[in-house]
C-alpha cells in the first residue's frame, strides 16, 4: 500500500506540464535512437550528460528513461524494415520480422512489435513498482563489509556480462577503478594520479569520460569501418497498421509470455535483453500451431521477441535503482548521471531521493503511452530518416559533444581529455574491449575503498570479514560464480558445436 502511494505521488509530478515535456522529448528522440543503426541509447545519453549542470535531476531522468524506453521501441523498425538491429535485444526480431516485411506485411510486424512493446513495458513497469521495495528493504541490512561485497559484485558483473571475453571485460575495469582513484585521498590529503595537474585534484569529471567513451569513440569507430552504405536495402512500407483478429489471436499469448521472460531474466545482475528474446523466440516456435511459418515471416516470432525485449529494459532498472549495478551499457551512463547530481544509487535512493524516484517510475507508464501513440501514426517519417547519410551522424556527434563538454565548463582541459578518451574509446571498440565496465568501475572505485576501509576498521583489519559475515560471504560466492561460469559455458558449447 505504501508503494502505491507513493506511485501516485510520482503520477503526481510526472504529470506535471514541465515533467511531461521532458519525458516527451526522450520518448520521440529514443525512437528516433533506436530506428537509426548505429546510434545507441547509451551514445545518445552520454551525449546529454553536459545538461546534467543545467537540467534539474528529475526533468533529466525521466527524459533519459523515455531515451531508454523509446530505443528499445524504435530498434524494431530498422529490424524489420532493414534487417539491421541496432540494439543487441533487436536481433531476434529481425529473424521473423525482416520476412514479414518481404511478404507484404510489414505494417503487421510493426504493429505487432509496437503493440506488444507497449504491454511487455506496462508489465516490467507494473512489477518494477511492487518488486523494488522489497529489494531495497533486504538491502537496507547491509553494513560496511556487504556493501563492499555489493561493489564487488557490481563490478565483476559488468565486466563478465557486457563483453565477449572475460578477461578484456576485466581489464577494462581495472583501467576504471584507476581512473577512479585520480584525485585527493579522502583520508591523508594525498594528491593521486594528478601528474601535478590542478585539474585533475578534484578527480576525471565522469561526463567527460562517458562522452568520450561512448560518443566520440563510437563515431570514430564507425567512421574508420567507412559505412557509406546500408548493409540492405529498406523495404516499401506494405500492409495495413491494424491487425487482423486472427493476427490478435497470435499474438496476445507471445506478448505475455515474452513479458514474463524479459523481466525477471533483465532484472538479475547477468541478465540483458539477448537471452530472454532468445527464450521467447523458440518458446514461440515450440507452442506454435503454425510452426511451419517460421523462418518465412511467423507473426508470434516478431511479438514474442519484442515483447522480451522491452520487459527486459525495465527489468535493468531494477538492480540500477536498487543496489546500484548496472547490467547494460545504458544503465552504466545513467548511473554516471546520478554520480553527476551526486546521488547514490542503491537502498539509501528510495529514502533520500523518493520523490524522484518515483516520479521516475510513474514517467514510465506515462512514457509508455506516448510511445505507442507514437510509433505507429510516425511510422513513415522513421523510415524517411534511415536515409540520412551516416557521415552527417558522425560528424553532428563529434561536435554535438565537444560543444557539450567545452560549454559545461569552459575548460579547454576537458575538452583535450574528451578527445583522449574518445581515442581511448575507439581503440577499446577496434580490440572488442567494453567500455561500459570502465565507467562503472571509475564510478564504484571511491565507494568501494571507503566501504573496504570502514569494514577493516570495524574488524580490526581482518580480511576474512568480507567472506565470514554470511550476506556479505553469498555476495563473494555469486561474484566469483560470474567469473567461472561465462568461460565454462562457452568452452561447453564450443564443444558441444565440434
Amino acid at each position: 500500500m505504501e508503494a502505491f502511494n507513493a506511485l501516485l505521488a510520482g503520477f503526481g509530478s510526472a504529470l506535471q506540464p514541465m515533467t511531461l515535456m521532458w519525458g516527451f522529448a526522450g520518448c520521440l528522440l529514443g525512437t528516433l535512437v533506436g530506428v537509426l543503426p548505429g546510434i545507441s541509447p547509451a551514445l545518445t545519453i552520454a551525449l546529454l550528460l553536459p545538461l546534467t549542470y543545467q537540467v534539474p535531476a528529475t526533468s533529466m531522468f525521466v527524459m533519459f528513461a523515455g531515451i531508454y524506453y523509446g530505443a528499445a521501441y524504435g530498434g524494431s523498425t530498422t529490424s524489420i524494415l532493414l534487417n539491421t538491429p541496432g540494439e543487441s535485444g533487436a536481433v531476434v526480431t529481425a529473424l521473423e520480422g525482416n520476412k514479414m516485411a518481404r511478404r507484404g506485411r510489414a505494417g503487421q510486424a510493426l504493429a505487432t512489435a509496437a503493440i506488444g512493446s507497449f504491454v511487455a513495458g506496462t508489465i516490467g513497469t507494473v512489477a518494477l513498482t511492487f518488486f523494488a521495495p522489497w529489494v531495497v528493504e533486504a538491502a537496507l541490512a547491509f553494513g560496511p563489509a556487504e556493501y563492499f561485497s555489493l561493489m564487488v559484485l557490481s563490478l565483476v558483473a559488468v565486466s563478465a556480462v557486457l563483453g565477449s571475453s572475460v578477461l578484456r571485460g576485466l581489464l577494462s575495469l581495472c583501467a576504471g577503478l584507476l581512473c577512479g582513484l585520480v584525485g585527493i585521498d579522502l583520508q591523508t590529503g594525498q594528491p593521486r594520479f594528478t601528474f601535478g595537474r590542478a585539474e585533475l585534484l578534484d578527480g576525471l569529471e565522469v561526463t567527460v569520460v562517458a562522452v568520450g567513451l561512448f560518443a566520440v569513440g563510437e563515431a570514430l569507430y564507425l567512421a574508420w569501418q567507412g559505412r557509406e552504405s546500408r548493409s540492405g536495402e529498406v523495404m516499401k512500407m506494405s500492409g495495413s497498421l491494424w491487425l487482423s483478429k486472427q493476427d490478435w489471436a497470435r499474438s496476445w499469448k507471445p506478448w505475455i509470455r515474452g513479458s514474463l521472460f524479459g523481466f525477471p531474466i533483465g532484472a538479475l545482475p547477468a541478465g540483458g535483453a539477448e537471452l530472454p528474446t532468445m527464450l521467447s523466440y523458440y518458446t514461440e516456435k515450440k507452442l506454435s500451431k503454425h510452426p511451419e511459418e517460421f523462418g518465412h515471416g511467423a507473426i508470434e516470432g516478431v511479438a514474442g521477441p519484442e515483447a522480451a525485449n522491452n520487459a527486459a529494459a525495465a527489468g535493468v532498472l531494477m538492480p540500477l535503482l536498487t543496489l546500484g549495478i548496472p547490467t547494460s551499457a545504458t544503465a552504466a551512463i545513467m548511473l554516471s548521471a546520478f554520480e553527476g547530481y551526486g546521488i547514490q544509487t542503491g537502498p539509501q535512493l528510495f529514502s533520500q531521493q523518493g520523490a524522484l524516484v518515483w516520479t521516475l517510475i510513474a514517467s514510465l507508464y506515462i512514457g509508455n503511452v506516448i510511445l505507442l501513440v507514437l510509433n505507429l501514426p510516425l511510422v513513415h517519417l522513421w523510415v524517411r530518416l534511415l536515409k540520412i547519410p551516416p557521415p552527417w551522424l558522425y560528424a553532428g556527434i563529434i561536435v554535438i559533444s565537444t560543444a557539450g563538454v567545452y560549454g559545461a565548463g569552459n575548460s579547454v582541459f576537458n575538452v583535450g581529455l574528451l578527445f583522449f578518451f574518445g581515442l581511448i574509446g575507439f581503440v577499446m571498440r577496434r580490440f572488442d574491449f567494453p567500455a561500459a565496465p570502465l565507467i562503472v568501475g571509475m564510478i564504484l572505485a571511491p565507494m568501494a575503498e571507503q566501504s573496504m576501509r570502514q569494514a577493516l576498521t570495524i574488524s580490526q583489519g581482518d580480511w576474512f570479514t568480507f567472506f565470514t559475515r554470511p550476506l556479505s560471504g553469498s555476495l563473494m560466492a555469486v561474484a566469483m560464480l560470474l567469473l567461472v561460469l561465462p568461460p565454462l559455458v562457452r568452452r561447453y558449447r564450443r564443444r558441444a558445436l565440434a
